[in-house]
């Protein structure tokens, strides 16, 4: 994507790399990313679940990071991509459109190891890589990885300082939290200047803000502030401010409310009414929910008038 195209509010959308049981063909998650890509989708993202535990009604519980009222999506023996793999395999099936996670439970992975996979993706994707990433909700998840699940919150923090630190330093050094190395040395960077893009998901309390503006290009709202990030913006470019960040050209991630006909059917010209109001509240980065369908040729069809009356809207 080009540097002039990426300052324009953009469209993504989720594909699926998960199933409640085996597929048998992960072949509509390749389809629908080239379509995407086709299409002039300008981002897609995939989501993250290591290994999963049997009591998923946590999932519902927003005090350790749910959300209120959701359900998780498939049982415990739900077929779950890992995701960077994932994109690794989707990077050579595409070639402009963006690759993020939402959201990528970094602290499962250890920081040096997750800060040399992504810089590669990086690299070998010609720098398309967006990082999401949260704490997660599920206890045994991080259980089952030798890791506190109490701790998270710090347990993030250092794996993003980590990673910061060897995409950014050619002789790097780092001494904390437990962890001690110097004259390190990571290649390749990532292709994008200052490393792969991070965007913090949360809920706005002090522990997310904090972290928004130490690493945070970006921001995934999670909780009841999703259906609303424009309420919460100001708080984070304040926050932004009061670090002593320039908010200008922070990313913002907001809801495409659809609208459907009669038939069910996405009714595209009102879908995009609502578009440039969101814009003017500062939402840049609009993700939709579709059903995209399993045919290439259907799934074109599906996209095209889509992404041309988002283009429109935006005035690209």
């Amino acid at each position: 994507m080009s540097p002039e195209a990426s300052s324009f509010p953009q469209l993504s959308i989720g594909v699926r790399s998960f199933a409640a049981e085996d597929p048998g063909t992960w072949q509509p998650l390749f389809d629908a990313a080239q379509v995407a890509d086709e299409a002039g989708v300008d981002r897609l993202v995939v989501s993250d679940h290591v290994v999963f535990g049997e009591r998923l009604e946590e999932y519902g519980r927003p005090e350790i990071g749910g959300q209120a009222g959701g359900k998780q999506p498939t049982g415990p023996d739900g077929h779950w991509l890992e995701p960077l793999t994932t994109l690794s395999v989707l990077a050579g099936m595409t070639s402009r459109i963006r690759l993020g996670t939402n959201i990528l439970v970094a602290a499962l992975r250890r920081p040096a190891v997750l800060a040399k996979s992504t810089a590669t993706l990086d690299v070998l994707s010609g720098g398309r890589l967006d990082l999401g990433v949260g704490v997660g909700w599920q206890r045994e998840e991080y259980e089952a990885c030798g890791l506190s699940f109490e701790g998270r919150g710090r347990l993030l923090d250092h794996t993003l300082e980590v990673c910061q630190t060897l995409w950014r330093d050619q002789a790097a050094r780092f001494d904390g939290d437990g962890l001690h190395f110097e004259s390190i040395h990571c290649m390749p960077k990532p292709l994008q200047p200052g490393g792969v893009p991070i965007w913090v998901s949360g809920r706005l309390n002090d522990r997310v803000l904090a972290r928004i503006v130490r690493f945070g290009s970006g921001w995934i709202p999670w909780g009841d502030v999703a259906r609303n990030p424009a309420e919460g913006l100001g708080r984070v470019k304040d926050a932004l401010v009061a670090g002593g960040r320039d908010a200008a050209g922070f990313q913002v991630e907001g809801p495409l409310p659809v609208v459907r006909d009669g038939d069910g059917a996405i009714d595209v010209a009102p879908t995009m009414e609502g578009v440039p109001p969101l814009v003017a509240a500062g939402i840049t980065d609009f993700r939709v929910r579709l059903s995209i369908p399993d045919d290439k040729g259907a799934a074109a069809d599906f996209l095209g008038p889509i992404v041309a009356g988002f283009r429109s809207a935006v005035g690209r």
